[in-house]
């Protein structure tokens, strides 16, 4: 990944079930400013169990209660026989093309596809031995802290390096859906880059582009957003992602901080220094007689800055003019006695 801070859209189950719609999904978001381009790899079964006993019933607050997991997945998941065409559809838009795999299948298949990197999500990031897996092949690793503990990242990030593998981003996640700004605690991104010698980025389910936006000052180096056609499609992750309109909005905006942000440097950009001639100086403010006294009657620190430094104002006090001054004379040290 370059300098540039990465701009990822996630398709997730924002696809209707229909691949069409997945392909004008990767278009609209390249119009929209994406450099990447998202999906998750696995099956309702490669994910959890058919099972409808309590453990999988779905009922904590969430926007899914009321269904178990197993259905909520085979609701969400892309097809596999999909990947290869999404992937092919993000290279001919000049799109990144990557996955989260959910289980060593999902990596071996993606291998084969050959993307890039790979995301681990906030959700598997207990799974010691699939993080292991995926970083054994070299590639950049994202992993999502939605859920995790400080212990948590720390033992990821350790399986990660145990691999040989130390091209790593941790993604600052809020695990709601949809977030609340207030929960987001950028603060924490620099202390995780500094806690774990890695890059950060930002996984973010809250609704809007403030909160990217205001990650970009953090050094942030990947900023992910689920993004769908038309909310009004419908499907579970629907109601917290973006439009193309408001995608585009987002990374207008992030493009913007990302150049702001600039260097360290207190020089002043080529057209500005122009601009010191509007400064303030030392003027004659009313007309003097040659012999006259100054005083703050008839010298005063002004705009434009043509004249002495105003840092010279206790200097030239008291002292007379070496010859008449007219109103409106910048002060110049060879006019005063």
């Amino acid at each position: 990944m370059s300098g540039r801070i990465l701009i990822v859209a996630e398709l997730s189950a924002n696809h209707g079930h229909s691949l069409d719609k997945a392909l004008e999904t990767v278009r609209l978001a390249k119009q929209a400013g994406a450099d990447a381009i998202k999906i998750q790899t696995y099956t309702a079964d490669t994910i959890t169990l058919d099972c409808d006993n309590e453990y999988f019933q779905i009922r904590h607050g969430t926007l899914w209660d009321g269904t178990t997991l197993h259905k909520l997945y085979r609701e969400a998941y892309t097809p596999w026989e999909w990947h290869a065409a999404i992937r092919d559809a993000a290279a001919a838009q000049g799109l990144t093309f990557f996955s989260t795999p959910f289980d060593p299948t999902a990596v071996d298949f993606l291998e084969d596809l050959g993307v890039p990197l790979y995301k681990i999500a906030s959700f598997e990031i207990h799974d010691i031995p699939l993080i292991e897996y995926v970083a054994a092949k070299g590639k950049p690793m994202l992993i999502s802290t939605g859920i995790a503990s400080l212990g948590d990242i720390e033992e990821a990030v350790a399986a990660c390096r145990r691999r040989g593998n130390d091209d790593i981003t941790l993604l600052k996640c809020t695990s709601a859906y949809p977030a609340r700004p207030e929960d987001a605690n950028l603060a924490t991104i620099p202390n995780m880059a500094a806690a774990f010698g890695v890059k950060v980025g930002l996984s973010d389910h809250t609704m809007g582009h403030a909160v990217p936006i205001a990650a970009v000052g953090f050094g942030i180096s990947v900023i992910e957003k689920h993004f769908i056609i038309d909310r009004a499609l419908g499907g579970p992750d629907a109601s917290f992602s973006m439009t193309p309109a408001e995608f585009a909005l987002m990374v207008e905006g992030v493009r913007t901080a990302e150049a702001a942000i600039g260097r360290v440097t207190y020089e002043m950009p080529e057209g500005i220094a122009q601009n010191r001639a509007f400064g303030r100086s030392l003027f004659v403010t009313a007309d003097i007689a040659a012999g006259e006294v100054l005083t703050p009657a008839n010298v005063r620190s002004i705009r434009p800055g043509a004249g002495l430094h105003p840092r010279h104002t206790p200097e030239v006090m008291g002292r007379r003019a070496r010859r008449a001054l007219v109103r409106g004379t910048p002060l110049d040290w060879s006019m005063i006695d």
